[in-house]
C-alpha cells in the first residue's frame, strides 16, 4: 500500500501521544489546520513542514517527498481550479449583461446605445470564458 501524506502525519502525531491541538500548539498553527492536512484538504507550507517534522521526530525530506508525490497524483491542479473559477465568473458576467439589457429594455429605462455596450461586454466575457476552457483543453 502506497504511504500518504495525510496518513502519515496522523499516525506519526497518535504515536507520539499528541492531540491535534497539542500539535498545533507547538507548530503556533491552529488545530483546524492540522485536521485538514490530516484529512488530505491542504498540506503545509514548506516553512510549516520543517516544523512538523521536528515535532514529529521524522525526515523534513520525507515529508516532502510525500507531498510532492500527491501533487503530482492529484488530477486536480490550482491552476484548473482558477481556471474553473474563471470561467464560471466570465459566464456569470455575460448572464448578468444579458438579464439586465433585458429587464431594462422592459422598464424602458435603457438606451440603444447602453445597452449595446452592456451585451458587448457579455459577448466579450463569453470569448474569454471560451478561450479559457479551449486552452484548458489543448
Amino acid at each position: 500500500m502506497q504511504e500518504n501524506f495525510k496518513d502519515v502525519i496522523t499516525k506519526l502525531r497518535k504515536e507520539k501521544g499528541l492531540t491535534q491541538l497539542e500539535l498545533a500548539k507547538k507548530l503556533n498553527i491552529t488545530d483546524k489546520a492540522v485536521s485538514k492536512w490530516e484529512r488530505g484538504i491542504s498540506y503545509p507550507d514548506i516553512a510549516s513542514i520543517s516544523d512538523l517534522a521536528k515535532a514529529l521526530d521524522t525526515d523534513t525530506s520525507y515529508l516532502i517527498d510525500l507531498c510532492e508525490k500527491e501533487s503530482k497524483i492529484n488530477p486536480y491542479s490550482k491552476k484548473e481550479d482558477a481556471n474553473k473559477l474563471m470561467i464560471l465568473i466570465f459566464n456569470a458576467i455575460a448572464l448578468a449583461m444579458g438579464i439586465s439589457v433585458a429587464v431594462l429594455i422592459i422598464l424602458n429605462q435603457i438606451k440603444t446605445k447602453n445597452a449595446i455596450l452592456l451585451l458587448g461586454i457579455g459577448l466579450f466575457s463569453l470569448s474569454i470564458s471560451s478561450l479559457i476552457k479551449n486552452n484548458k483543453d489543448n
